[in-house]
């Protein structure tokens, strides 16, 4: 689950932590990895051909929202298909269809960090382009998510952390025009983009804020997400591969948004 900022990432890889009841049971003796602990308690776990997270009551983690758009969007562009999903007193879960392919970070994709931004700039056109904005019943628009800002910058990235609250509100309440609306993924780090063993993009996982917006709010952070994985220099290859030339407002715009949270 990648909810929060990639700049942090909040995850971690763990198996010190009880296997809730309710993922036995769908388990049903399949054997279990444990992938991703979330730093608010949701649970990610590995069985052959599928996934299952586990989001525990209270945690206001957004898991029966990713099932919804998971369900919406895998009829156009290759995401997690939800085969089932459920609660119970002590959480919501989901099982999902594993897709082919590793994460963009994973440490064969670190070692060939253009191979791996050319996958994730090309699978965002790709989203972009295949999922229909006058179909899509969800918003991750400037109004929707300004609604839902905790206003606060104190785990922000540099420059964002030493501005002024008051002033970066005003500017967020700003926003440029739209250039494109189209559905966008809500959270295009790189993590959240596959890699098949050629290294061409193969899906997008961690799709809990898809919504229609403007194509910069994905396309900032997806370059930003780029420095903290990869190092510096490779945002003029992922704006080149995607084909649009960088747009210094815009980007800036969307990445004081999105350290505004949500």
């Amino acid at each position: 689950m990648a909810e929060l900022s990639a700049v942090q990432p909040p995850e971690t890889v763990f198996d010190d932590v009880e296997v809730p009841a309710v993922i036995h049971r769908i388990a049903r003796g399949r054997p279990l990895r444990p992938v991703w602990r979330n730093a608010l308690g949701g649970l990610t776990y590995e069985m052959p051909g599928f996934f299952v997270k586990f989001a525990p009551e209270g945690s206001g983690l957004p898991l029966r929202q990713e099932a919804e758009r998971l369900a919406w969007a895998s009829r156009f562009t290759p995401v997690p298909r939800v085969v089932d999903a459920g609660e119970d007193a002590s959480g919501f879960w989901m099982l999902t269809e594993a897709l082919p392919g590793r994460s963009a970070v994973d440490a064969r994709w670190r070692a060939n960090p253009e191979k791996a931004v050319q996958a994730i700039a090309y699978g965002l056109r790709q989203l972009h382009e295949n999922l229909p904005v006058d179909e899509c019943p969800f918003d991750w628009g400037v109004e929707y998510r300004l609604e839902r800002s905790p206003r606060d910058l104190s785990h922000a990235d540099e420059p964002h952390r030493s501005i002024p609250i008051d002033v970066a509100w005003a500017r967020a309440t700003d926003p440029p025009p739209v250039d494109q609306l189209v559905v966008c993924h809500g959270d295009a780090c790189s993590p959240n983009t596959l890699l098949g063993d050629d290294g061409e993009w193969s899906g997008h996982v961690d799709l809990a804020a898809l919504g229609t917006a403007d194509r910069w709010a994905d396309l900032a952070v997806a370059s930003w997400a780029l420095n903290w994985n990869y190092g510096p220099g490779w945002e003029p290859l992922f704006f080149t591969t995607y084909g649009i030339e960088p747009d210094p407002e815009r980007i800036a715009y969307y990445r004081l948004l999105w350290d505004l949270g949500p």
